[in-house]
């Protein structure tokens, strides 16, 4: 079923402050699986609410757009990301001449409905929908930041190399390992969770 992403937005956002955990046990999702946890639950059970099937191909899903979760969690009573969101792979061949506004990652990052759920331990007694939203398009100051870091990541590529990229080298999309076992030479766009809290409107 397509479904437009205003309209996913609408869905989603009757479900804020709702425990996702009592949502998955509705849907028949399992978030421990022979004991060990199910690690995209949270993401399943939001797609079952919106009547869409999984997709983890590259192109976006619904009507051109698509649907990610990340993890939030309480510190002096304010909600912080927990972790950074993984955006697109890199392409080193493809990524170090393509422009950002023709990449990969904008084309994503553009049409990305980011979900921030509770985060409280690894057992998840419990996890409530916090926020639901995207990335602002029209915010010129935010996309040339991101922008002068995607093109950062070309420049390293180009000139010092694709195994040279870290995550330090950026403050708002950052380059990241993503593999199995930590001697990964793949890589990553991630949204730092710098990012990802003004996205949420959470702050920086």
């Amino acid at each position: 079923m397509l479904i437009t992403r205003f309209k996913a937005l609408e869905i989603l956002r009757a479900y804020i402050g709702k425990d996702l955990r009592k949502t998955a046990e509705e849907f028949g999702v399992s978030v421990f699986v022979n004991g060990k946890k199910n690690k995209g639950w949270a993401g399943l059970t939001l797609e079952r609410c919106i009547k869409i099937d999984p997709n983890c191909i590259q192109a976006p899903n619904g009507l051109g757009w698509e649907l990610k979760t990340t993890s939030l969690v309480s510190r002096n009573d304010h909600w912080r990301p927990k972790e950074t969101l993984a955006i697109t792979m890199i392409n080193p061949e493809r990524d170090v001449n393509t422009p950002f506004d023709e990449s990969h990652l904008w084309s994503k990052l553009r049409k990305t409905i980011v979900c921030g759920r509770e985060w409280i331990n690894k057992e998840e007694p419990r996890s409530r929908l916090m926020q639901v939203s995207c990335f602002d398009v029209s915010d010129e100051e935010l996309l040339a930041l991101v922008k002068a870091d995607y093109e950062k990541i070309q420049n390293v590529i180009r000139n010092e190399g694709f195994g040279k990229l870290s995550r330090s080298l950026c403050d708002y999309i950052e380059p990241g390992t993503k593999g199995a076992g930590h001697g990964s030479t793949s890589r990553a766009f991630y949204a730092s969770k710098k990012l990802v809290g003004i996205i949420l409107g959470l702050g920086v």
